[in-house]
Formats: structure tokens, C-alpha cells, sequence
């Protein structure tokens, strides 16, 4: 009982440090999230840009699992999405799928790689603001 009682008050602990400036994220969004890397004694800022192939939601303890191309070769990495390694994540670019996990992705190459871009209310503004005139 002493265990089950630690570990949601850790959970309660952690859930009022949790990150309100978050954005809404979802698999297949491009996003670029902002890693503290430790070099030496130093600390400093790299971001990592890509496509979220999954997602695990899970309280506190959610992930999400960033994929990208560099120099040819697919890189994947997964998150914790309250961790303290991160400094921030910001949406670049909303997709349009049909599944949960894009596992299928990592089979792909090229332009087999691209989503349908989701378009956002803001963007239609925008369109329908230009075409009337």
C-alpha cells in the first residue's frame, strides 16, 4: 500500500510541473523540439526536427518518437514529453493520416516519405481572403 501511495504522490508532484505552454500534438505533425545535450561541463541547446511516427500517451510519463532523414540515413528518437531534457516543442506543420503509428514510413524512401499537409481554419482564411479580391 506504502509503494502504491509513493508513487501517486510522485505522479501528483510531477503533474503540477507539467508544461502548459505544450502544443496540441499528434502523429504526423512536423515538429522541431529544443534537447539540452551535456558536452564536457557544458550544456547547450540542439533542436531536432522531424515527423512524430508514434505516440505514447501516459500521464506523465508520455513519449512521443521523432523521425527524421540526415545525410540519407533515418534517424529515430523518442521523447519524453515532460522530461526536463527538453526545453520546448513547437509544431511546425500538421499532416493528414489515417493511423496511429506511421511505422510504415521507415520502409519508404524519397518522396514516399511526404504527408498530406492538413490545412488549418487560419489558412483557409487566408486563401479565401485572396481569391475574393
Amino acid at each position: 500500500m506504502k509503494h502504491k501511495q509513493l508513487i501517486t504522490s510522485l505522479n501528483k508532484r510531477l503533474a503540477k510541473r507539467k508544461k502548459e505552454e505544450l502544443p496540441e500534438i499528434s502523429v504526423g505533425d512536423t515538429v522541431r523540439v529544443g534537447v539540452y545535450i551535456q558536452e564536457g561541463n557544458k550544456q547547450r541547446l540542439q533542436p531536432y526536427e522531424g515527423t512524430v511516427i508514434s505516440q505514447h500517451k501516459a500521464g506523465v510519463n508520455s513519449t512521443i518518437t521523432v523521425r527524421k532523414i540526415f545525410q540519407g540515413v533515418g534517424v529515430e528518437r523518442v521523447f519524453g514529453v515532460y522530461s526536463p531534457s527538453l526545453h520546448s516543442i513547437q509544431c511546425l506543420k500538421r499532416a493528414k493520416v489515417r493511423r496511429a503509428k506511421l511505422y510504415y514510413l521507415r520502409d519508404r524512401i524519397g518522396k514516399g516519405t511526404r504527408l498530406v499537409t492538413k490545412l488549418s481554419d487560419r489558412t483557409l482564411q487566408k486563401n479565401t481572403a485572396t481569391d475574393s479580391i
